[in-house]
């Protein structure tokens, strides 16, 4: 008779099993949820959420100096925490800086052939920008230089950039392309000592970007050069390959291509990239 007994143990201990089976699964469920190794654990914070913000240090042409102040408050405002820092000079000297291992993160310069000599050490470049050269001359343009050829006039103390400077580089395009012989009195390492140079009476005219001559005011006046005589120069910009900050610099320099940093550039005289 004792097979009976046997088959109602079995059956009860079956029972017994399924119901705790659930039971188990739950608690589970919970520690599971509790520890977050659980399917319904939170997913990780965004990458932008969880980004540091960084320190950033651009090398970038002399003729981009008051426009790269507003664009570098403006990328500061829209990206808080993060600092941009300019180092401004002329394109050669940035060159010359990149070179010898200067700690940055991306760089500007004033043509494309400075940047072509430092394949090694950026990533690929991208045009922000775009300038052309105008005449300026002394307060009141006493001379009355109205065209190129006026600063072949041996009376007119006219000052250039040094040649192996891009603005330099695209007076003597220009000038070689017109026949036009200049001596000039000095030949400046950037555009901006060009422009101090005939803002303090020391020359009576210089060839320097448009955007630059705009910010002088009355202290020159600009003659403007036909579209025909004149040259057009590039803005490149690309990211170090020795940055410490290299996603943050890379967006920067995206960010330089953008709506708003255009907006700022063309208002400040720049043409379209």
């Amino acid at each position: 008779m004792s097979p009976i007994p046997n088959r109602r143990g079995a059956v009860f201990a079956a029972l017994t099993a399924a119901l705790l089976v659930p039971a188990l699964s739950a608690c589970g469920s919970s520690d599971d949820k509790a520890s977050g190794t659980g399917a319904s654990a939170s997913a990780p914070a965004s990458a932008e959420a969880t980004a540091k913000a960084a320190n950033l240090t651009v090398l970038a042409a002399s003729s981009l100096t008051d426009v790269f102040k507003t664009a570098g408050a403006a990328y500061e405002k829209a990206h808080p925490g993060t600092k941009v820092t300019f180092s401004f000079a002329g394109s050669q000297e940035l060159a010359a800086q990149v070179k010898q291992g200067a700690p940055a993160d991306a760089l500007v310069t004033a043509d494309t052939k400075t940047m072509d000599g430092l394949k090694a050490e950026t990533g690929a470049p991208s045009i922000i920008a775009r300038n052309r050269l105008v005449i300026a001359t002394g307060k009141g343009n006493p001379f009355k230089v109205d065209e190129l050829k006026d600063l072949a006039d041996s009376k007119i103390k006219v000052v250039l950039a040094a040649p192996e400077v891009p603005v330099g580089r695209y007076s003597k395009q220009i000038l070689d392309a017109q026949k036009i012989e200049v001596k000039p009195v000095s030949q400046e390492p950037n555009v901006r000592a060009v422009l101090s140079k005939v803002e303090l009476g020391e020359a009576d005219a210089g060839l320097v970007y448009k955007t630059d001559s705009a910010k002088s005011g009355d202290k020159v006046v600009n003659v403007d050069i036909p579209d025909d005589q004149n040259a057009v120069a590039s803005y490149p910009a690309a990211t170090l390959t020795s940055s410490k900050n290299a996603e943050a610099a890379a967006a920067f320099v995206a960010w330089l291509s953008g709506p708003e940093a255009q907006k700022i550039l063309q208002d400040a005289g720049f043409q379209k990239a």
